[in-house]
C-alpha cells in the first residue's frame, strides 16, 4: 500500500468543567469527544489536530495555564500523563530548553516523536528571534513554517504582525494549500473519492475546482454542552441542498459525526474550522456561499470576519449574529427596545467591575462573548471570585467584551428556540430549566413544554 498522508487523533477532555477532578489520564474513559487531522508530515498533522481540539490553542506551543512554578513541578507534569502534558512538553522545549534525550529519560516518549516536536520548536524559535519581522521573513522560511503546520495566526503572534498581514504576505508570495484526496483503497486500485484535506506539502491539487458548491460548516469537536444536535443540523442542511440540486462542500474534522461520512456530500474537507482554512477552501472552490448557522459556536465565531472579507455568508446576516453574540451589543438592544434585564456593565477594568458589583450587590454574573457552552460564564459571590472569573473570561474570549450583570437568586430560566423567515416567525418552542437560573442550558435539565408558566 502507498499511503502519503499522516492522521493524528486527539481526544477532547473537558476536565476543566469540574472542580476537584483528577486530570490524570489512564485506562478510565474521560474524554467527551475527539478530533482528527490529516497532513503529509507528522508536524503538520499534529499542529492541525491541536488547534482543532480547542480554538484557543495556537498549535504546539506553551499555554498560559501550563507554566510550572519550578523544575520539580515541570518534571512531575512531564512524567505523569494528563490532558495538559503536551503543553508542558512545549514549555519544557521552548521555554526551558530541554533536549530530546532529557525528555526521553523523563517521559519515555519515543525519540521519533520528540525529534518531530523539536522540528516545530526550531521553527518557533526562528520566527520569534529578535528583529524578526514579517518583512524580513523570506519565502523559503514562510513555506517551511506552513509545511510544519504553522497557522497564519500562529506565525503572526511570533513575528508581531496581524493574521491578515501574514495571509496577504503568503498570497503575494504564491503560497497556498493544495487539496489532496484520501486514498480509501491504500493505493491498490484507483480511488477517486471526494474525501479531501489541505496540505502545504504538495505541488498539485487532486481535484478540479469547477463545481461552485455551497459550503456547510460542521460542528467541530464534541464537548460538554455541544454535541450531536449540531451534526444533525449540518447533515439536514446538506441533504436539503442536494435535494435542491446544489453541489455541497462540507468542512468538519470530527470523526464521530455523520457529516464526515463522505457519502453525505459532494465534497468533504476533513480540515480545520478556522477562519484561515475556511477562507482558503472558499476561494479555491469558488463557492457559491457558506452556511455558518448549523454548526454551533465554532462557525458562528468566524462568521462576521468572513462576511467582512467578502465571503458570501448565507442565511442570517453575520452583523445580526454579532448583535446576539456580543454581550454588550445585545444588552444595549434590550435597553433600546424596553426589555427588562438585570443591571449590567461592560468590563473596562477589574477595579470598575468591583465597583459595579459593590453598587448592585453580590452575586454578579460574568458573561464573556462568543463562547461555547457557557465557557467562563460564572457567578461571583465576592471580589476575589470576581477577579478570578474576569481573568478566565478575558483569556477565553480575548477579542470580545465581557459584561458583568447582577445575578438574581432563585430566578427561573426559559429557553426560547425559534425559526424565522423574512421577519415572520415560522416555528418556535419554549422550554423551562429544572434548575434555578445560573446553570448553562447545555448542562441543565429542560422541560418541554414549560411546567410552571401560566398563559399570562
Amino acid at each position: 500500500p502507498s499511503l502519503d498522508y499522516v492522521v493524528t487523533k486527539i481526544p477532547r477532555w473537558d476536565l476543566a468543567k469540574f472542580t476537584h477532578v483528577s486530570r490524570d489520564i489512564g485506562s478510565c474513559m474521560k474524554s467527551v469527544g475527539e478530533v482528527m487531522a490529516i497532513g503529509r508530515t507528522f508536524e503538520e498533522s499534529l499542529q492541525k489536530a491541536i488547534r482543532s481540539a480547542d480554538p484557543s490553542f495556537a498549535g504546539f506551543a506553551p499555554l498560559a495555564g501550563c507554566a510550572p512554578a519550578d523544575d520539580a513541578e515541570l518534571e512531575r507534569m512531564l512524567q505523569n500523563p494528563t490532558d495538559q502534558r503536551l503543553f508542558y512538553l512545549a514549555y519544557a522545549m521552548l521555554e526551558r530548553g530541554y533536549s530530546v534525550e532529557r525528555l526521553h529519560a523523563l517521559t519515555r516518549i519515543d525519540r521519533w516523536f520528540l525529534h518531530k516536536l523539536d522540528n516545530i520548536c526550531a521553527m518557533h524559535n526562528a520566527l520569534r528571534r529578535p528583529h524578526q519581522t514579517l518583512q524580513t521573513l523570506g519565502r523559503a522560511q514562510l513555506e517551511t513554517a506552513k509545511r510544519l503546520g504553522f497557522a497564519d495566526a500562529q506565525i503572526a503572534r511570533l513575528v508581531s504582525a496581524s493574521e491578515d498581514d501574514v495571509r496577504a504576505a503568503r498570497r503575494q508570495l504564491g503560497l497556498r494549500p493544495f487539496v489532496k484526496r484520501i486514498d480509501t483503497l491504500a493505493g491498490e486500485v484507483p480511488a477517486p473519492t471526494n474525501y479531501l484535506y489541505t496540505t502545504y506539502n504538495a505541488a498539485t491539487d487532486d481535484v478540479a475546482f469547477d463545481e461552485r458548491g455551497t459550503m456547510v460548516l460542521g460542528s467541530g469537536v464534541y464537548r460538554i454542552g455541544s454535541s450531536v444536535e449540531f451534526d444533525w443540523c449540518g447533515v439536514s442542511a446538506t441533504r436539503a441542498l442536494r435535494e435542491l440540486g446544489r453541489k455541497t462542500v462540507v468542512v468538519n474534522y470530527n470523526p464521530e459525526t455523520v457529516s464526515t461520512d463522505f457519502d453525505e456530500c459532494d465534497r468533504l474537507y476533513f480540515d480545520e474550522l478556522s477562519y484561515e482554512r475556511v477562507r482558503d477552501i472558499y476561494e479555491l472552490e469558488g463557492a457559491a456561499g457558506v452556511i455558518v448557522s448549523v454548526g454551533g459556536q465554532l462557525p458562528q465565531n468566524i462568521a462576521l470576519r468572513l462576511h467582512r472579507n467578502d465571503v458570501r455568508v448565507l442565511g442570517t446576516s453575520p452583523e445580526s449574529i454579532d448583535a446576539a453574540e456580543d454581550r454588550h451589543r445585545f444588552s444595549q438592544i434590550l435597553d433600546r427596545i424596553g426589555v427588562d434585564q438585570p443591571a449590567w456593565k461592560e468590563l473596562v477594568s477589574s477595579a470598575d467591575a468591583e465597583a459595579f458589583a459593590d453598587s448592585v450587590g453580590y452575586p454578579v454574573l460574568v458573561r464573556p462573548s462568543y463562547v461555547l457552552s457557557g465557557a467562563a460564564m460564572n457567578v461571583a459571590h465576592d471580589a476575589s471570585a470576581l477577579r478570578a472569573h474576569l481573568e478566565l473570561a478575558a483569556s477565553v474570549s480575548p477579542e470580545h467584551p465581557v459584561v458583568v450583570t447582577k445575578f438574581i437568586r432563585g430566578a427561573r430560566e426559559l429557553d426560547i428556540d425559534a425559526v424565522a423567515y423574512q421577519g415572520q416567525l415560522i416555528r418556535h418552542a419554549v422550554s423551562e430549566h429544572v434548575e434555578d437560573a445560573g446553570v448553562h442550558s447545555g448542562d441543565a435539565s429542560l422541560i418541554l413544554p414549560p411546567a410552571s408558566l401560566t398563559p399570562d
